[in-house]
């Protein structure tokens, strides 16, 4: 699988959300984005799998899926290697206990050895 997710979105099953919490909670998720990339440059396969739900599911280039135990499995085979990752500007959508991410990301990476770097998914659901 040439990539681990195009697609992200957020519970926050435990947040009760006000109108003073909103915009905490849109940074809270925008940080969460930041720390999913630093665990892909880093392969820190411990972070993914705190931070992926059991059933989760990424969607690929060029249209393949992955589940998280095969997305663990591939990072932790090294065949993915990100040399930087960078989310471009995001956008928050909070709706009730769950946010959903917008936006575009950058990225040095390869796979298997083959050149996998640029602007992969833009714009993309983050």
């Amino acid at each position: 699988m040439r990539r681990l997710m195009t697609l992200l979105a957020v519970v926050l099953t435990a947040v009760s959300l006000g109108w003073g919490q909103t915009e905490k909670v849109e940074q809270t998720v925008m940080q969460m984005e930041r720390d999913w990339a630093q665990a892909l440059v880093k392969a820190d396969v411990d972070t993914m799998d705190r931070m992926l739900a059991d059933d989760w599911f990424g969607q690929g280039s060029p249209g393949g899926s992955i589940n998280k135990a095969g997305a663990l499995a591939n990072l932790k085979s090294g065949s993915p290697k990100y040399d930087s990752v960078a989310a471009g500007e995001m956008k928050v959508r909070v709706f009730g206990d769950v946010a959903v991410v917008t936006g575009t990301q950058d990225e040095k990476s390869s796979y298997k050895g083959k050149d996998t770097s640029g602007h992969p998914y833009g714009p993309m659901s983050l």
